[in-house]
């Protein structure tokens, strides 16, 4: 259902998107001057792109960025609670509704329960994804500062989010308890 909703907003837009403006012809540095080829990059590309295209490609890039958010979280999660919690402390009923009395109300009371893992797994995958933010954000800066280099900026800056996202979804599994709750609702 959700592939026939996305299919029936990109199909229009890709048709209007097909329509767009013919490509411009590539401006080039003249190399006998200058070794510089700002133009290089990993994939080719179209010089100039229409807004209609423009817009077909965000919206892919979203939904690809949706799947890739949604696989992370799947991930992450599995590699910070597994089923078996066999080393994990387990809080008696009464530790978790004191530490929790605000969540629960006479329509309202918690299902599930499992407390943070803190785990070194935890820390290294934290520490690595928050030097590799850095170093995204410093190439990402370094390419700004180089004159007529800018073709990497996407690239960088991907990697920067990226790396920023795994560091929440990594916070979020290792150092966060699951609660999950239950609701009586009059209907």
């Amino acid at each position: 259902m959700i592939a026939l909703v996305v299919l029936a907003v990109l199909l229009p837009m890709w048709y209007v998107a097909a329509q767009g403006e013919p490509a411009a012809q590539e401006v080039a540095i003249d190399h006998s001057v200058s070794e510089i080829r700002p133009l290089d990059g990993i994939v080719d590309t179209p010089n100039k792109l229409s807004p209609s295209q423009v817009g077909v490609i965000v919206w892919v890039a979203l939904f690809a960025l949706l799947g890739v958010l949604a696989f992370f979280h799947r991930f992450m999660n599995r590699a910070a609670r597994p089923d078996a919690m066999e080393d994990a402390t387990v809080e008696s009923d009464q530790e978790i509704a004191d530490a929790m009395s605000w969540l629960e109300t006479d329509d309202r009371w918690i299902v599930v329960h499992e407390p943070a893992t803190e785990s070194v797994a935890g820390l290294a995958a934290m520490g690595g994804l928050t030097v590799l933010a850095i170093v995204f954000a410093g190439l990402f800066t370094g390419e700004y500062f180089t004159l007529a280099r800018t073709q990497y900026f996407g690239l960088y800056a991907f990697g920067m989010f990226m790396s920023l996202t795994g560091l929440t979804v990594s916070y979020y599994a290792w150092f966060m308890p699951h609660v999950e709750v239950a609701e009586r609702r009059g209907h």
